[in-house]
């Protein structure tokens, strides 16, 4: 497998196992990041140790010109973009909808609706054969929380992954033929430090007994589903899901 892939939110867990696991794959890396300038450097000498071309690019997916810059970075350091993998996204502390306040909501929106928006909108301009490119992939990161709602904690973060869900599908659907599949995995409980985010960073082990493997998931073994719907051994996938939640 070869090409270019952005892949957000990629300075830790799942984003950056999936970019050094490209990489070894045969995938030049963009590494997009917001402030963890240490990390995403990294997760690029991963990529370049694994014989990649790899760079590091800052950027909000939230912001419009942030987003546009990243694409026009990644294409000037490392060639037309052949995939996305829509990762970055956000929670917050564990909350009852009853005690939401909208600043809360509009972060959780901007960040995990908005922003994979964005990049797809960049990512279907330079990859569609409607506007002259050569196809490619999309994969959006959605989660179990979609299917399970969050309550008592993640409402929201929730709303934001079903969000995601729909986009998934009428995307895939819009750009089938030109050249580019749409498809999402949705993780379950895995061991990043995003639990920490959300006030809980032992998360994982407190609810790992709902888990029908009887274990939480690495970053890793998203990762491995993630770069299975990049490559051509999916090439007739698009507007589907992979769960992986050990059967959660």
């Amino acid at each position: 497998m070869s090409g270019v892939i952005v892949v957000t939110g990629a300075s830790r867990g799942i984003g950056a196992a999936t970019a050094v696991l490209a990489a070894r794959r045969g995938y030049d890396v963009c590494v997009n990041y917001h402030r963890s300038v240490h990390a995403a450097g990294e997760v690029v000498a991963e990529c370049r140790e694994a014989g990649a071309r790899a760079v590091a690019v800052a950027g909000n997916v939230s912001v419009e010109g942030d987003v546009i810059a990243l694409f026009e970075a990644a294409t000037a350091e490392l060639g037309p973009v052949t995939g996305l993998v829509n990762n970055a996204g956000i929670v917050a502390l564990q909350s009852r909808v009853d005690s939401f306040r909208r600043e809360r909501l509009e972060e959780m929106m901007a960040v995990n609706v908005i922003g994979p928006f964005l990049c797809a909108r960049e990512a279907v301009k330079r990859m569609s054969t409607q506007y002259g490119g050569l196809g490619g992939a999309i994969v959006n990161i959605s989660s179990a929380a979609a299917l399970i709602g969050g309550p008592n904690e993640y409402v929201d973060y929730a709303a934001s992954k079903g969000a995601i869900d729909s986009m998934t599908i009428g995307l895939a659907k819009e750009v089938a033929a030109e050249g580019i599949r749409v498809n999402a995995v949705r993780p379950g409980l895995i061991y990043t430090d995003i639990h920490a985010s959300g006030g809980e960073p032992g998360r994982v082990d407190r609810l790992v007994g709902a888990v029908p493997m009887g274990r939480g998931g690495t970053a890793e073994e998203v990762a491995q589903a993630v770069v299975w719907l990049l490559g051509e051994e999916s090439s007739y996938v698009t507007g589907a899901f992979v769960n992986v939640t050990g059967g959660r």
